[in-house]
Formats: C-alpha cells, sequence, structure tokens
C-alpha cells in the first residue's frame, strides 16, 4: 500500500427514521437563514420537504429556497445558487436529493464565500477553495456516495467540459433508505450500478498487488452485487436498499481508497459523454467499463485474476488464468445485461462518431490506471462501444 493520511469524514445518520435524529440533534448547529436545496421537487410528493420545513419552522429558522438543480448540475446553476446564498447572507445549506443535488450545493457552498470565479480557481490557477457555508445532506437516491466526500462533478456547458471539482464536506450526512423507495427502478439501478464502478475504479487503481483495502473492496463489491439483484426481485423490500446505500457511502468514503491510486479512467471518458450529450451516468458507464477493461486487462492481468475468482466465483480449473481474467470481464458484462442497463452507446441513441472523437480527444487521462491510455485508443474504444 501507499502511505496516505485518512481525513474526517461527514457525521452520519443511517437508518429509518435518521432525518429526525439528524436535525433534532444538529438544529442548534445550523445558522439562522437555512438555504433549502433540491431538485425538480420530487421531495413535495413524498413529503420529505414538509417534513424539513416543519423543523427548521419550528426552530424558528429564515428558509430560503434554491430549487430546479437538474441532473448533471451545470456550471451556470452553481453561480446562480451561490448569487441567492450571498443575497440572502445564507448561514447552512441543506442539500436534499440525489448526488447532482448534493454535488451543486458543495460547489454554490464554496463559491458563495468567493469573490474569484472557482473554475478559474482551480483549473487555471491550481487554488482550492478553504471557506465555506457549512452544508448537510440528507440523501434520497443512493449510488454516487457525495454525501460522503467534498468532490463534485460540474458540467460546464460554455467550454463543453464535466469534470470534478472540490468543494465543501457536508457536516452530517442523513441515509434513510426510505427515502429510496420512490426513485424509480431504472434510476435506483443506475444509481447502485455506479456505486459498483466506483469500487471497481478504485480497485484497479495502484498499487495492483493485494492489499487490505482492496480486500475490503472484494467485499462491498460482492454486497453490491447481491443487493442489486435482490432489489429488482424485491422492489419494496427495505433491506437491500439499505445495504446498497451503505455500499454506495462505503464506495466513496475514502476507505476503499487508502493507500492507492485511484484508477477512474472509465468515470473521465463518461464525464465527457455526458457533457456533449447529457446522457445517464450510471447507464454510460455500463457501456463503457466491459469494453475499456477489454483493453486494459493484460497490463493490470493479476488483478484482473483475482477480480474474476474473488467477486464473481470464476473457479474452472481448466482455464488458464488469462482466460479466467477475461471470464471476469465477461461476467461483468453479462450482469450488465441480466440488470437491464445498456450495453451500447446506439441502445442510449448516442451515434454520431464525430461527436465522439471530440469526447475522446476531451477526456482527461488518468495516472492510476493501470494502463495509460492515449487519446486515440479512448476513441477506438468509444467506437467498440457503438
Amino acid at each position: 500500500m501507499n502511505k496516505f493520511i485518512m481525513n474526517k469524514m461527514p457525521k452520519v445518520y443511517f437508518g429509518e427514521k435518521a432525518l429526525k435524529d439528524a436535525l433534532e440533534n444538529e438544529m442548534k448547529n445550523i445558522g439562522k437563514t437555512v438555504m433549502l436545496a433540491y431538485g425538480g421537487g420530487s421531495i413535495k410528493k413524498v413529503g420529505i420537504y414538509d417534513e424539513i420545513v416543519g423543523y427548521l419552522k419550528e426552530a424558528h429558522k429564515n428558509i430560503v429556497e434554491f430549487s430546479g438543480i437538474m441532473s448533471n448540475p451545470t456550471y451556470a446553476k452553481v453561480q446562480e445558487g451561490a448569487r441567492i446564498a450571498k443575497e440572502n447572507h445564507v448561514d447552512f445549506i441543506l442539500a436534499v436529493g440525489g448526488g447532482s443535488v448534493i454535488d451543486c450545493c458543495k460547489i454554490v457552498s464554496a463559491q458563495a464565500k468567493l469573490e474569484k470565479d472557482i473554475w478559474e480557481m482551480e483549473f487555471v490557477n491550481k487554488q482550492f477553495p478553504t471557506e465555506f457555508i457549512p452544508m448537510a445532506a440528507i440523501t434520497t437516491a443512493s449510488g454516487t456516495g457525495s454525501e460522503m466526500n467534498n468532490g463534485a462533478v460540474i458540467t460546464n456547458e460554455e467550454v463543453k467540459i464535466k469534470a470534478g471539482v472540490l468543494g465543501a464536506l457536508a457536516e452530517f450526512s442523513v441515509l434513510d433508505p426510505i427515502y429510496t423507495l420512490t426513485v424509480p427502478m431504472k434510476q435506483a439501478i443506475s444509481g447502485a450500478f455506479d456505486t459498483f464502478s466506483h469500487a471497481m475504479e478504485t480497485y484497479f487503481g495502484k498499487p495492483l498487488e493485494n492489499n487490505v483495502s482492496d480486500e475490503i473492496n472484494e467485499s462491498i463489491m460482492r454486497n453490491t452485487i447481491r443487493n442489486i439483484r435482490e432489489v429488482i426481485k424485491n422492489p419494496q423490500d427495505i433491506n437491500p436498499r439499505a445495504e446498497l446505500m451503505w455500499d454506495s457511502a462505503m464506495a466513496e468514503n475514502g476507505i476503499l481508497k487508502l493507500g492507492k491510486i485511484t484508477d477512474f479512467q472509465a468515470h473521465q471518458i463518461e464525464h465527457q459523454l455526458g457533457a456533449y450529450t447529457d446522457c445517464n451516468h450510471g447507464q454510460g458507464l455500463a457501456v463503457i467499463h466491459p469494453v475499456l477493461y477489454r483493453h486494459i486487462y493484460k497490463e493490470g492481468f493479476s488483478k484482473f485474476v483475482r477480480f474474476a475468482k474473488e467477486v464473481w466465483g470464476i473457479r474452472d480449473e481448466n482455464l488458464s488464468v488469462e482466460n479466467i481474467a477475461l471470464k471476469g470481464i465477461e461476467a461483468l458484462a453479462e450482469f450488465i445485461k441480466e440488470i437491464g442497463l445498456p450495453t451500447t452507446l446506439t441502445e442510449m441513441g448516442i451515434t454520431n462518431k464525430n461527436m465522439l472523437k471530440e469526447v475522446a480527444y476531451s477526456s482527461h487521462i488518468t495516472i492510476g490506471c493501470c494502463k495509460k491510455l492515449t487519446h486515440e485508443e479512448i476513441f477506438e474504444i468509444l467506437l467498440e462501444c457503438l
């Protein structure tokens, strides 16, 4: 394992009725003016909005609303939120929703405290914010693990870049699996696959030698596979949803990454695909992963063999080790098909080869991948995804 420093994580309130526990315990730490941030309004239909507003009014808080946060949040939306926060002297942000809402609010929290433009600050000047409006994350759709870290994925439409931006870390996070019952099944499975992708992208990072972080990771991956199947079989069963919610948190709370240089090449490619097409993130990852892994498995050979054996249970003594590695990738591809995610970009309505070339040549190349790809290779991978 590589050397590491372990940073703090948000306080987590997990389980049914966790919101009540969280707000009753934390209200004294929340300032007078609270920004209530959410997406398209589904939290009003299912009653979470009324519940939160009730607690805030009881505590005599001033409520400022910031709504309409979209999937794949844009930089323009971040700036809108920062303006609202500044104008209303917001003391605390409650981000209620999935990863998109939480990501947007992490950067709103930072931008509202800055005179500089945060995109230019981070990407041009390589400087990062140190002051934030305190915030909390109330997760209603799991998968991204956004509630557990300070990274956010934001789409800058002006420059056609979808990238990771560093912002605030939540003071506390609420994870109540009951809230995920209202999420459409397609979205729930897509989010769960994002969790699986996070785990894989950490697992295949450097070093490739076996280590304690990776052995924990194998358990998270097996648990995620099992519980995706359970959720599909029994959509109203809260237990597999709770398991997936904690898998999501574990995949992104930093524990699996200790001592690792993570890969995340599939994410970088998909982010740019999302910048050009606004496609569903989990679906894009599902298409890219098997094709990418067939391109790189020889450079990460020992790890792909272990992935096949420890995650997918492949034990055929008659197979060569190379065939075992390939069987693991095939098991991943079959699982994606089994759970109803797309296996080609064409299924997602993405067929423009010229656009895919632009995606490939604007994709960030990561240092953690077992093979350092070229932009030409990324283009080849995307063409194979059609």
